[in-house]
């Protein structure tokens, strides 16, 4: 749980680097010509209705605690009727005995559940069988595969070996019988990469921009207690620009903003950047640890202020609101 610790430290987060998102311009209309209770939050996100375009990000498995988080976080998401990503599964297939640890089937029958593995390990021998496993054990609907260079990089004994893993993964995810999602973890998805996972087959892009945790930061802190290399942990590409440039590459592919959103209207902003739905991990951390109902209590704010922002700028539904790819985007701070 050291990772968990980490997160909550504030030398955890970004330090020069922003997302972005503030330099989006939100409308504001004195007469919006809406009733806020009759702004419309439902969308489809991989096929699933959503009460909201909203889930809950990959987080933690393997401990008590981690399975404690997991059932807290699921139970919220179903309450409202949000979707959540699970995290990471690798320890769940090296380790049979921690699977209940990500089990949330029985709190959670009906949300949209993501399972979660490391590209790094289809490089390394994992395949369409590892991948099966990950998504049939807990139920899931689909699989996130997350790419994560630089953390490794950072981590003490991490995969650094990512030559071929395209070609590994071209082999691997047009074999699976459930939608995949190609997820950074926090230092952003390129146009590049983004386009070579849509010729793979990946279903869904999670942009994962800079600004929010740096992992890289957090991979540093639990190996050192301090960061030794702030430098190298600020790279990144912010979710705002993240998000404009995938949109602009690819757009067709359904995206998810993820990376420092912490409000509603840092959710607002991202669906104008093309975002199909926001992801939101650290700012539950503390309610999961809490409780299922501080967890619900969180995120039932977090919706209702989306829907203020869609209200004020006049929008009757989620799908009223346009992506708008040429606006000006902050993404330094001072």
């Amino acid at each position: 749980m050291h990772h968990l610790q980490a997160c909550l430290e504030p030398h955890s987060q970004y330090q020069t680097v922003t997302t972005g998102l503030d330099a989006v311009p939100w409308p504001y209309r004195a007469l919006p010509e809406v009733d806020l209770a009759a702004v419309q939050l439902q969308t489809t996100f991989l096929g699933r209705r959503l009460a909201a375009p909203v889930l809950i990000g990959a987080m933690t498995g393997g401990a008590e605690r981690a399975r404690i988080i997991n059932r807290n976080l699921a139970t919220a998401a179903q309450r409202l009727g949000i979707g959540m990503m699970l995290g990471s599964q690798r320890v769940m297939l090296e380790r049979p005995e921690v699977t209940e640890t990500f089990r949330v089937r029985d709190v959670a029958p009906d949300i949209l559940l993501v399972g979660n593995l490391g590209a790094a390990q289809f490089g390394l021998g994992y395949g369409a069988a590892e991948a099966l496993r990950a998504v049939q054990q807990v139920g899931a609907d689909a699989l996130a595969i997350h790419a994560n260079p630089l953390q490794e990089a950072m981590q003490a004994g991490g995969d650094t070996r990512w030559r071929g893993l395209l070609e590994r993964l071209s082999d691997v995810v047009p074999a699976l019988p459930f939608p995949t999602i190609l997820k950074e973890v926090g230092h952003g998805l390129d146009v590049g990469t983004a386009r070579a996972a849509a010729d793979i087959g990946f279903m869904a892009l999670d942009v994962a921009g800079a600004g929010g945790t740096s992992w890289a930061r957090v991979e540093q802190l639990v190996r050192y207690g301090t960061v030794r290399s702030p430098a190298l942990c600020e790279l990144g590409i912010p979710t705002a620009r993240a998000l404009r440039d995938v949109r602009g590459a690819l757009p067709g592919m359904p995206l998810v903003a993820s990376g420092g959103i912490r409000t509603g209207l840092d959710a607002a902003r991202a669906l104008a950047l093309g975002a199909q739905v926001v992801a939101v991990a650290r700012p539950l951390l503390e309610p999961a640890l809490e409780g299922p109902e501080a967890a619900e209590a969180w995120l039932a704010n977090f919706i209702h202020d989306l829907r203020i922002a869609l209200f004020v700028g006049g929008y009757d539904r989620v799908d009223e609101v346009r992506p708008a790819l040429d606006w000006p985007l902050a993404t330094a701070r001072g």
